[in-house]
């Protein structure tokens, strides 16, 4: 698809649409979102191959048969719309709709923002409640400055699975390739945690999905890089924090966004956190940055977002208008 123009122009329209229209709640309130339908194909899955009697390598060896399935899935489904749409008139409207409904640039944003606007508006207590809605950690254990280092890490990281990663796939592989993306992504955050139940079931996926995310990961902390003198920041002192600190993350992928973001905005990010039930010990990336984060830093890192957003869509037009 990479060198299929009409592709990368579809891939524009859909990144456009989704950055004007995002996920509207009228539409998604009366029809479920096609990533909900696919969490509850994982949901069956799990349920089903997912056997507490069954021996670690049985149940191993299950979620490799989930993943395949949904990989499977996944690519057949984006293969048939894609493949019935282009037969008809204007069914390339289709593709650009689709793919824009997989691409999370304005709903990230709302969320990011509405965490900022949660600080000002309702204090700590508003913070820690917008905050809950997009990441995993006790919010009740955050003060201001811990609410505000989560709300940017997740900025920076979703930006990575829930942006370029999705319009990665679209360039390389089209509707199949997004689809399988997300339903991959999708496995990861339901049963892609070391849990007594989930790491041997959900070992496959986890895996799987750190390695389709690592091109995006790389182009991410690329884009939020370019992206740091919106703020004030040096796109070589946040390359060199990838370069230096992106390792520093539990995470093969995530530290490569957060460590971009950190030294775009020259604050600490990661270190010690807790969530529901445990607590990790994890260094700081760009220790020596600010670590008493706050609203006007989410506001200055939703300002790099919508940056590397605006970087990573010329890009699709730059290769689109080579390719024509």
């Amino acid at each position: 698809m990479l060198s299929d123009p009409l592709a990368l122009w579809l891939l524009l329209g859909a990144i456009m649409l989704d950055a004007v229209i995002g996920d509207p709640d009228w539409l998604w309130r009366r029809l479920p979102h096609p990533v909900v339908w696919i969490g509850k194909l994982i949901s069956l899955l799990d349920g089903k191959l997912n056997r507490a009697s069954w021996s670690a390598a049985l149940r191993r060896l299950a979620g490799i048969l989930t993943l395949v399935l949904l990989v499977a899935g996944g690519a057949g489904t984006g293969f048939l719309l894609q493949t019935g749409l282009s037969a008809l008139p204007y069914g390339e409207a289709g593709i650009i709709v689709i793919a824009a409904v997989f691409l999370a640039q304005n709903s990230l944003y709302v969320h990011v923002k509405a965490v900022a606007d949660g600080l000002r508006e309702g204090g700590l207590a508003g913070g820690r409640r917008a905050v809950s809605m997009i990441v995993g950690r006790d919010p009740e254990q955050l003060d201001e400055s811990g609410v505000s280092r989560a709300a940017i890490e997740s900025c920076a990281e979703n930006f990575s699975d829930g942006v370029a990663a999705p319009v990665f796939w679209f360039a390389v592989l089209g509707l199949p390739g997004l689809i399988a993306y997300k339903a991959v992504n999708t496995a990861d955050s339901m049963i892609g945690h070391k849990t007594a139940r989930h790491q041997d079931f959900g070992w496959a996926s986890a895996r799987f999905d750190d390695l389709i995310n690592l091109p995006a990961s790389r182009l991410s902390a690329l884009f939020i890089a370019l992206a740091a003198p919106l703020t004030g920041g040096s796109p070589v002192r946040a390359l060199s924090t990838v370069l230096r600190d992106a390792g520093l993350h539990r995470s093969p992928n995530a530290g490569w966004p957060e460590a971009a973001m950190a030294g775009a905005l020259g604050v600490a990010l990661a270190g010690p956190r807790a969530y529901a039930t445990y607590r990790v010990e994890d260094p700081f990336m760009n220790p020596e940055g600010r670590k008493d984060a706050g609203e006007a830093d989410i506001r200055r890192a939703l300002h790099v977002l919508a940056g590397a957003c605006a970087i990573e869509a010329l890009l699709v037009l730059i290769m689109a208008l080579v390719l024509s």
